[in-house]
């Protein structure tokens, strides 16, 4: 069985932080999860899921979309299984579910993922 989970979501005011984890659980990452890119996207109410961000198997090539650039990294401890978002500066325009997706090579697009966890909340009020 394959389990992506994400939590750290939640209600944070324009100007704050959050971090986001991803933990990664189940046979197939058990002892390959360094060899999977990840990702994380999100979907707003009335929109379609949108790329955020992705990092490879290593943690060494890092992509993002240009409406988080300079405020949000990404980063992944592959002894942990666990693949992080850090966001900061948010903006009320960051508010959506944000998922976490796993997938061979870098995930720069939904159909490119194997793998999705199941969405954490984030609200940004303004």
């Amino acid at each position: 069985q394959v389990q992506l989970v994400e939590s750290g979501g939640g209600l944070v005011q324009a100007g704050g932080s959050l971090r986001l984890s991803c933990a990664a659980s189940g046979r197939t990452f058990s002892s390959t999860f360094s060899s999977y890119a990840m990702g994380w996207f999100r979907q707003a109410p009335g929109k379609e899921r949108e790329f955020v961000s992705t990092i490879d198997w290593s943690g060494g090539n890092t992509y993002y979309t240009d409406s988080v650039k300079g405020r949000f990294t990404i980063s992944r401890d592959n002894a942990k299984n666990t693949v992080f978002l850090q966001m900061d500066s948010l903006k009320p325009e960051d508010t959506a579910v944000y998922y976490c997706a796993a997938g061979p090579r870098i995930i720069d697009r939904a159909v490119r993922a194997a793998y999705w966890g199941q969405g954490t909340q984030v609200t940004v009020s303004s």
